[in-house]
């Protein structure tokens, strides 16, 4: 070998061993987890007795400071303008029907709550971030909102949609995982991502639940084929149930996939006796459900994961898995 081919070869060699270094620095030096809150998701109100009430924060914060982990996370508020964002997913007559509502700006402030949670992570200020907003996302499609019915399945703005593609818009990033373990199927989460190959969506759900979407033949389409994932779970499921879908069907496709962001869509209507579904999850099992995920984000991403409140109206049930949840994500070791 020549003396230049050798040198050039040898500059290979450390420029590709100092960008190993550098990114095990990058990974070793993202710690804590941040939790992202603002009072006035308090103010949201549909009704008396309605179960997305803000009795369900109340509960979660309530629990956070009694367990002590209220202490250990990074608390950041929502900053920053939502509605340029809001609209690369919904378009203007889906907005112009909620604009009257009385508290849509509060919806709007769980936009914002959301995009700041991924800001917080990809500039890597935190490992990751729990966004502890409402109302909650996942059910918001155009065209099923009106004047007279803003809040669709108790939802107004595609929150985590929305933060996929403002992160993937801001941070340049090629692919994002969005995974969704809410007992309903996050219909507008598939329905924002049907034909893109960009974005996998993985769900698991009770089928014949609200919304009656979810169907394990829906694939996606077109270029999107392939990247919309529907396992839909018994009646009265259980932690093996749940746990076996996510190692059987989202870890394959997953290794292939390799995302850059890994976003959850953290529906705890999931866990057992919930006042709206039947499955019987334990936060033994959300653990497992987390670390898995941590796991994925860990081996793709640098651990960069942001999780997202959906469901979850049973108060204690709600708040108990949200606090083993969390106290994971912030506790997290490679295994």
């Amino acid at each position: 070998m020549k003396r230049r081919e050798f040198m050039i070869g040898s500059g290979g060699l450390a420029l590709s061993f100092c960008t190993q270094s550098l990114q095990a620095e990058d990974n070793k030096n993202r710690t804590g987890t941040a939790l992202i809150y603002h009072p006035d998701y308090l103010k949201h109100e549909l009704g008396q007795g309605h179960p997305e009430s803000p009795e369900r924060l109340k509960a979660i914060l309530k629990q956070l400071e009694s367990s002590g982990l209220n202490k250990k996370l990074v608390h950041v508020k929502p900053d920053g303008d939502a509605s340029i964002h809001i609209k690369k997913v919904h378009n203007d007559e889906h907005i112009t029907a909620l604009k009257d509502y009385q508290h849509i700006a509060i919806a709007q402030l769980a936009v914002k709550g959301v995009l700041t949670g991924v800001d917080q992570v990809m500039s890597g200020k935190v490992r990751n971030a729990f966004c502890a907003v409402r109302p909650p996302g996942h059910h918001a499609v155009d065209g099923l909102h009106s004047e007279s019915r803003p809040a669709y399945g108790f939802c107004f703005y595609s929150n985590v949609a929305i933060a996929a593609r403002y992160a993937q818009e801001k941070y340049s990033l090629k692919k994002v995982l969005i995974v969704d373990w809410d007992y309903h199927h996050g219909n507008s989460t598939e329905w924002a991502f049907y034909e893109d190959p960009s974005v996998l969506f993985f769900s698991t759900h009770r089928l014949h639940a609200f919304p009656g979407t979810g169907q394990a033949e829906k694939r996606g389409k077109g270029k999107g084929l392939g990247y919309n994932i529907n396992v839909p779970l018994r009646s009265g499921a259980e932690d093996k149930d749940i746990i076996s879908a996510f190692e059987e069907k989202l870890l394959p496709t997953v290794k292939t996939f390799k995302p850059d962001l890994v976003l959850i869509s953290a529906g705890f209507d999931s866990r057992k006796d919930d006042r709206l579904g039947n499955f019987k999850i334990t936060d033994d099992g959300f653990i497992k459900l987390t670390q898995i995920m941590m796991d994925i984000a860990e081996k793709h991403c640098k651990s960069r994961l942001v999780s997202v409140l959906e469901g979850g109206y049973n108060l204690q049930g709600l708040a108990l898995a949200t606090d083993a949840h969390l106290k994971t994500m912030l506790e997290y070791k490679k295994a």
